[in-house]
């Protein structure tokens, strides 16, 4: 039975792309969506394209921004096309594209696979994690910005809270020389709505820019928040925490259909994604066959009950070592 470090050394045969799968991913989902996109506008060659027809093709749209974005985050870890500048400037505009600037993207989220299940730093790249006590120390104004963060309600409008300002206009503020890209970010894609809404009409607006990045804005938030808050879940303070450790005990499996599997980029393999993050999602599948340690992992869905279980855990309870809901203050 392989354990700890065993299990990561297990995992490298399969952290090596195909350059010419990696190619057919990104360019296969990069022409579906162009078409996704070209069917949401009023006319396409001249064919007036019918209300419903645009509707179904901004909720495609949607879907297909989540799956070239997870595909960014393959790149970005450099788990395909690592060696490609070609790719490395085409991910890097699609960052600007859907508001999850290269700068800001990489810095936050390689600190969030460092440091995964820390109670001290789990709030970089990630959602905050207050334990019980912390929580009710704090001040009122405290308690309400952390419950803000977590709301059901954030997540849902991810597009606004988590992208557009989380990643685009604070960070920039924040640190304008570091991430101008952010601004670059922001400028571009209000720039984009007044055009297409110029162009095109108020209709467009929504079914072309605004709609597409509610859904996929929304589902990617809500993956960021059940990865690694679901029922099951470990934190752990400085002392008891190991990388292999937080990778398979605080990253979720989740299980999802052909479909949500195909437009999530398999990253609901998340517990082998933490484990070895330069396995391109394409091989996640494989790994979980190949190694029977890993098939057993803590799961969650995107069934309803499974959602509500997720978003009603709120603190981490130091003494029963389990995230708990709301404490009463």
């Amino acid at each position: 039975m392989l354990s700890g470090k065993e299990l990561i050394s297990a995992t490298r045969p399969y952290a090596a792309d195909s350059t010419v799968k990696s190619w057919w991913v990104v360019l296969s989902t990069s022409l579906l969506l162009a078409g996704a996109i070209a069917g949401t506008l009023p006319q396409i060659a001249g064919i007036h394209v019918p209300l419903a027809g645009r509707s179904a093709c901004s909720l495609l749209t949607g879907l297909l921004l989540l799956r070239l974005f997870v595909i960014y985050h393959d790149q970005q870890h450099h788990a395909i096309l690592s060696r490609s500048r070609l790719a490395e400037y085409f991910m890097r505009f699609f960052g600007v594209l859907s508001l999850s600037p290269s700068s800001i993207w990489r810095a936050s989220h390689n600190y969030h696979h460092k440091h995964n299940s820390k109670l001290r730093s789990a709030h970089i790249g990630s959602y905050p994690i207050m334990t019980r006590a912390e929580y009710l120390r704090s001040s009122k104004r405290t308690r309400f910005a952390y419950l803000f963060m977590r709301h059901p309600l954030t997540i849902l409008f991810g597009y606004v809270f988590v992208f557009f300002y989380g990643m685009c206009v604070y960070p920039f503020f924040n640190n304008p020389r570091e991430h101008y890209d952010c601004a670059i970010a922001t400028v571009l894609h209000l720039a984009l709505a007044v055009l297409v809404t110029y162009c095109f009409g108020w209709p467009a607006l929504f079914l072309t820019l605004l709609i597409p990045h509610f859904i996929g804005s929304a589902i990617g938030s809500y993956l960021f928040y059940a990865q690694h808050n679901f029922p099951g879940v470990s934190f752990y303070d400085r002392h008891g925490w190991a990388y292999e450790k937080a990778a398979l005990e605080s990253s979720s499996y989740m299980k999802t259909g052909p479909i949500m599997a195909w437009f999530t980029a398999n990253i609901g393999y998340h517990h082998i994604h933490h484990l070895n993050h330069r396995v391109p999602f394409y091989r996640l599948p494989e790994v979980l066959k190949k190694i029977p340690e890993l098939a057993k992992p803590k799961t969650t869905s995107l069934r309803p009950a499974d959602i509500l279980r997720c978003l009603r855990l709120k603190v981490w309870d130091v003494e029963a070592q389990q995230m708990v809901g709301l404490p009463k203050v």
